[in-house]
Order: C-alpha cells, then structure tokens, then sequence
C-alpha cells in the first residue's frame, strides 16, 4: 500500500511539474530572463489614454474601478489567479485588471506582442498576459525597455488565433 502511494505522489509531481509548459507564443513571450540591474530607480512614466507620457511622482491611480488587482497579491496567489483566468476566462471577460511585471515583446508570423510577464513564487514557471495599449503608440520609442518593471491596467479580454485562445488586456494603462 505505501509503494501505491508513494507512486501516486511521485506521478502527481510529475504532472504539476510538467504543468509549467505554455503554448508556443507563452513561451516566446516569457523567455527573456529578468534582470533586475537593468531597473532603474527613476520616476515612472505614465501613459494614458491620449498617448502622452509624463514623469510624476503620484502613485497608481485608485484601485477604485479596478476588478481584479494582481499587485495587491503575493507570487503564489497572483500566479493562481493568472491560472485561473486561463481556466475560466468568460468569467473575467469585461473586468478591469491591474498587473505588474517586467515588460516584454514578442515578434510572431508578422505580428507584435506586447506583454506583461507574471512568474510562479519559485521562479520555475513563466505566463504572460498580452496588452493593448491605448490611444497611438510606436515601438520602440514609446515603449519601455526589454524587462523594465511595468503596470498594466485594462479590461480583460480574449481572443483566438489559430487554433490558441489567448489572454489580452485592452484600452490599457501602462506606467513603467
């Protein structure tokens, strides 16, 4: 009987282990390693609606409006909620979500990614959730470097491509 169930544990770490791995474009989207050296300790820009940016010292608008509010949780639980909302999307669907992480992109078939990379508390699992940023915005010059510490607030959305369903936060607010 214990060997049964020392085989079942071992099976269920294999399984949780090998849960870690995305889809191609997660993938490609959360391969950049994050350096903490490249962060610099200056004023965030902040970047509305109307495009515009401006250094400022404020903090992140209210959490007044804001649904689902990741930088308010721990890894554990920000990474159990990113599950979730790829497990049960439709139930998120039009919610305002705020997340922090570092920003990345990605260049897939002709198209640009823009995304907010979420890591599990060990480090060992990556996810990103892709955002769109409102009003008009060129890459690269508006957009942060490669692993620069941003926050993202938008209005949850999915969308397919191929045959992938994947996660987006749109008419987003990004500070970084």
């Amino acid at each position: 009987m214990k060997k049964i169930i020392c085989l079942l544990m071992a099976a269920a770490l294999l399984l949780s282990l090998a849960s870690c791995s995305g889809s191609k474009k997660e993938e490609s989207a959360s391969s950049l390693a994050v350096d903490s050296s490249s962060r610099t300790a200056a004023e965030p820009t902040v970047a509305g609606k109307d495009g515009t940016k401006t250094e400022t010292t404020a903090e992140l608008p209210k959490t007044e409006g804001v649904d689902v509010d990741l930088t308010k949780m721990s890894a554990t639980m920000v990474y159990s909620e990113v599950l979730n909302m790829q497990q049960h999307s439709d139930e998120y669907m039009g919610k305002i979500v705020r997340m922090k992480g570092p920003f990345n992109v990605t260049e897939l078939d002709g198209n640009r990614y823009f995304a907010c990379v979420i890591k599990d508390a060990a480090a060992c699992c990556s996810t990103g959730i892709e955002f769109v940023w409102a009003g008009e915005h060129s890459y690269p010059e508006d957009y942060p470097e490669a692993n620069t510490e941003i926050t993202v607030t938008g209005t949850f959305n999915t969308y397919t491509e191929g045959k992938s369903r994947y996660l987006q936060l749109k008419d987003a607010e990004v500070v970084f």
